[in-house]
């Protein structure tokens, strides 16, 4: 996936985005570059892996508001925002509206390649991360209304016992029930069971 990630790089500046634009190509990366937010909301595909180095300050609309644009849209692709002098807490803001880091005017190169690299694996593991959640909601979906219950109580602490005790089933029944719930859930062990319950809206010991 890394060999397929592309660095999104939207500055208003076209000497300055040309001249970022070849020195990331240089590095080995793909680049996608628009002068304006809109050129690039239009034209960003987001099934492509990858990072946006923004700048903060652009006519039309701004860096900021492009961050809280693609918040709506649930676009989670890590940012990198590139500021001039005096941005300090418009930086700030943007920070704490989740962009991964920022680059103040003048930036040396290897501070930025640091930073896009680090991005774009960000970017990886969260749409790992991602991928595995929806699978696991997809397989206990998949369970019959009994295993959900069985497993709604395994999660939560009861034994086999109490479970049996609780849904008037059989100790045997229940440990059949536990068994086919790790087969079909693909858990390897309680604990991760229970992660995976946290993952589909179950009520946990620690949720």
């Amino acid at each position: 996936m890394k060999e397929n990630s592309t660095v999104f790089l939207v500055d208003d500046e076209d000497t300055f985005r040309e001249g970022l634009s070849q020195l990331l190509q240089i590095s080995g990366m793909k680049v996608e570059s628009f002068s304006t937010a809109e050129d690039f909301l239009k034209n960003f595909d987001p099934a492509k892996p990858g990072c946006l180095v923004l700048d903060l300050n652009m006519p039309g609309i701004n860096g900021l508001e492009l961050q809280e644009t693609l918040a709506k849209k649930e676009i989670k692709i890590p940012i990198i925002f590139i500021t001039g002098h005096g941005d300090i807490p418009k930086t700030v803001q943007a920070l704490k509206a989740g962009a991964v880091d920022f680059l103040e005017k003048p930036f040396r190169k290897q501070v930025l390649l640091k930073l896009v690299k680090g991005a774009i694996d960000l970017d990886i593991k969260n749409r790992k991360n991602e991928k595995n959640r929806i699978e696991i909601q997809q397989r206990y979906r998949e369970l019959t209304n009994r295993l959900k219950e069985v497993m709604e109580l395994l999660v939560y602490g009861n034994s086999n016992k109490e479970i049996a005790s609780k849904l008037n089933l059989s100790h045997r029944t229940v440990e059949i029930h536990r068994k086919k719930i790790m087969e079909k859930m693909k858990a390897d062990s309680l604990a991760e069971l229970v992660s995976m319950a946290s993952i589909c809206g179950l009520k946990t010991p620690h949720s």
